[in-house]
């Protein structure tokens, strides 16, 4: 039996569009960002997705584009799990700051450590930062909300909540859509795919483009694409890569 698993990354928000390391702020979904939304939900129409069960995190841009998809697929009554594990993973002290600003400052080397680097944290947010989520009523059952994480980090307690949560409902036949962040997809797909430490600092996930997994009874990749065409992604992939760039502020 194979078991088909779709996994969207949040459309574009609003610090995606001022280029903001975002982590754990909770920003909402820009105009494009909507519509890349109510696109995905179209392309997931147009093949014939539905789903069974839909998995989010807590913050509200992803919340808000799988609402959207939804509601173009006429399931607005879908289950929907919001857990904090999916969240986007937390950038510590560069919340709210520019990514072009920060390559010139610390130099665009250091900026792609930070962002991609596997096991690197950012610089810890300060208690006394406004922007930290410590005393956030979403987090009130956490022990300590973290103060920056790397990768390593994210990956922990996404594929801890995949295997606890996610990965049962898919074995026992339910379809699923997960909505949540570009670091912590990168996360589930380093799992799913088996992909090294190394070769995970170069994977780039675009933001509002399904991406479909065929899962065999293991729950191992029998095959994945993107709903997309091939320029379209390129161009979604290529934005991502060039977010640190002195063009891209």
């Amino acid at each position: 039996m194979t078991h088909k698993l779709v996994l969207l990354r949040h459309g574009q928000s609003q610090w995606n569009l001022e280029n903001r390391f975002t982590g754990w702020v909770d920003v909402d979904l820009s105009p494009r960002g909507m519509e890349e939304a109510k696109n995905a939900g179209l392309a997931l129409g147009s093949k014939g997705y539905r789903f069974d069960v839909a998995y989010t995190s807590i913050l509200l841009r992803a919340v808000h584009t799988l609402e959207i998809v939804l509601n173009e697929l006429d399931q607005t009554d879908l289950l929907i799990v919001k857990d904090w594990h999916l969240n986007e993973r937390h950038y510590g002290a560069l919340q709210g700051l520019n990514k072009s600003e920060m390559a010139q400052r610390h130099g665009a080397d250091q900026i792609q450590r930070w962002r991609r680097g596997y096991d690197v944290r950012p610089p810890a947010m300060s208690d006394a930062d406004a922007k930290t989520q410590r005393s956030d009523k979403l987090y009130r059952q956490l022990d300590r909300v973290p103060a920056t994480e790397s990768l390593a980090d994210t990956y922990i307690r996404v594929v801890r909540f995949w295997n606890h949560s996610i990965a049962p409902q898919i074995r026992n036949g339910s379809k699923v859509i997960i909505s949540a962040h570009g670091n912590s997809l990168r996360a589930l797909v380093k799992y799913i795919d088996g992909i090294s430490d190394e070769q995970i600092t170069s994977l780039n996930i675009p933001t509002g483009i399904p991406l479909v997994y065929e899962l065999d009874s293991d729950l191992n990749p029998v095959d994945q694409f993107y709903l997309a065409d091939q320029s379209t992604l390129d161009s979604a992939v290529s934005e991502v890569e060039n977010q640190t760039s002195a063009d891209s502020a």
